[in-house]
């Protein structure tokens, strides 16, 4: 047991890691759209911020509580059965094919401004298709090779943030900053509203931090106390390095920058020292997007796995690398990128993240709502927790509020569209109910159907055969036979 407990992470360690795996590529396009709304963006960092470590601190209980494996699909599970568990894992995996675009573009915006070179929009479609196919390819080699690039890219994002909220300050000045509080006399609603998807873009990736509580000394204690502490240490970061910008920077240079932490350490230093930064920020974006393009193969993976995407996301090659999945996802990539050109790359990255946060909260409201009943299966349940989750779910209504029509509206039409392919999938999850219901209700009628008792006799043969025993089919009992 001595050995097990020196293996095993601390609290500080793990609020650590939490707060560095979602210091990834979101951020570093954030200031040139939050200084188009102003530096009254602050005030959605401190909303979201706390909206974040509500739903943190949510998935925190629900991966502590589970038995089930899949992720948000899992969770979903517990409440809304089969249905919800294939909506999380299809909404989710949307989000990441959407959002890892979204990584390429910021890749390419600051390629072009560390090459000193003026990309036309349809340059920039092409490049970052190009980026994509790259990263994808780089993934052949398996998880291992994926896991020590990413490693490494990381600190391209980490050393610039880190250093401009804490050496910025020398530079920052408070007549830049209030004159850039609200250039565009926004309603202070409307500039609120603005800029809240844009930040939870930043905080995307926080239900992955219960995914190491096994690795932590006492995990019920530790891994809320960590997921909270990681989520408030990436928050105070983010807010730092946005706002210490925007008093470096004049607020229209900002506003129309491809690359606003390579021109914020320009104007600090030289503009040698911002190409430096700009470089350090293309090697963390291609790093991100390595680690991203790999992940979101394995999602679809998992869900062919469950039985609910087709099968050749399921073939893996020999060094465990889905190789068929990932192709097939960077050609939908691919023409998703033609899609969405604009005449400007920040509104290109802004479409984009704007679809993926709507179709990344579908699985988080999936997964607040699951969370009672996963607290009393477990006999842990916690009021508390519960209106922590609930806090969790309206900050993410009002996050796909402030999304914007457009985005809400291609954002139901996705979720929507993933109702009609559970359909023709759902055979092999819910018939067999249909069929038992059926049957109880012709014993209570009195009603004699030949064809539904041969089916059910079939199924319930088939039934037994997998199970290698003898039993009456009980809908109670399906989690458990599956």
């Amino acid at each position: 047991m001595a050995d097990s407990s020196q293996n095993k992470m601390s609290v500080v360690q793990l609020t650590i890691l939490t707060a560095v795996n979602m210091m990834g590529s979101g951020i570093i396009m954030l200031p040139t759209k939050l200084a188009q709304v102003g530096t009254m963006s602050i005030l959605s960092w401190v909303v979201t911020a706390v909206g974040s470590m509500c739903l943190a601190y949510a998935f925190a209980k629900c991966g502590m509580y589970t038995r089930r494996g899949g992720g948000m699909g899992g969770y979903a599970e517990y409440t809304f059965g089969k249905a919800g568990s294939f909506m999380a894992n299809y909404t989710y995996g949307v989000s990441l094919l959407i959002a890892n675009i979204a990584i390429a573009i910021s890749a390419v915006g600051y390629a072009q401004e560390f090459m000193e070179v003026e990309l036309s929009s349809v340059a920039v479609g092409m490049w970052t298709i190009a980026t994509l196919w790259l990263a994808t390819v780089m993934n052949f080699g398996g998880a291992k090779y994926t896991g020590r690039v990413s490693s490494v890219t990381v600190w391209g994002v980490i050393i610039p943030v880190l250093g401009i909220s804490v050496i910025g300050w020398f530079w920052f000045n408070p007549s830049t900053y209030t004159e850039a509080w609200n250039p565009h006399n926004l309603q202070f609603f409307d500039g609120l509203t603005q800029s809240i998807a844009m930040t939870l873009w930043a905080f995307l990736g926080m239900e992955s931090a219960s995914a190491n509580s096994e690795a932590v000394e006492n995990p019920e204690k530790n891994v809320p106390i960590a997921c909270l502490g990681g989520t408030l240490g990436a928050a105070i970061i983010y807010i730092l390095s946005t706002n210490v910008m925007a008093g470096i920077v004049p607020n229209a240079e900002l506003a129309m920058s491809s690359a606003p932490f390579g021109l914020a350490f320009a104007t600090m230093f030289t503009p040698t020292v911002g190409k430096i930064v700009m470089g350090l920020m293309v090697m963390s974006c291609f790093g991100s997007l390595l680690g991203w393009q790999f992940t979101i193969a394995q999602v679809f993976k998992t869900s062919s796995d469950e039985g609910y995407f087709p099968k050749l996301f399921s073939k893996v090659t020999s060094y465990g690398a889905p190789i068929v999945g990932m192709i097939t996802i960077t050609v939908i990539q691919s023409l998703l990128s033609l899609m969405t050109i604009s005449d400007a790359l920040y509104e290109q990255f802004e479409t984009l993240v704007n679809l993926a946060v709507v179709t990344n909260i579908i699985p988080y409201l999936l997964s607040m709502a699951a969370l009672v009943v996963i607290q009393k299966a477990a006999g842990h349940y916690s009021g508390a927790t519960t209106f922590i989750a609930l806090l969790g779910s309206l900050y993410s209504f009002y996050a796909l509020y402030s999304s914007g029509f457009d985005s809400m509206t291609y954002g139901s039409l996705v979720t929507f569209f993933g109702w009609t392919l559970y359909g023709f999938v759902s055979e092999r999850f819910d018939l067999m109910d249909s069929i038992y219901w059926n049957r109880e209700e012709d014993k209570r009628t009195g009603r004699v159907d030949e064809e539904a008792q041969k089916l059910y006799a079939a199924h319930q043969a088939k039934l037994d055969s997998e199970a290698h025993v003898s039993h009456e089919y009980d809908p109670a009992m399906k989690s458990e036979t599956k």
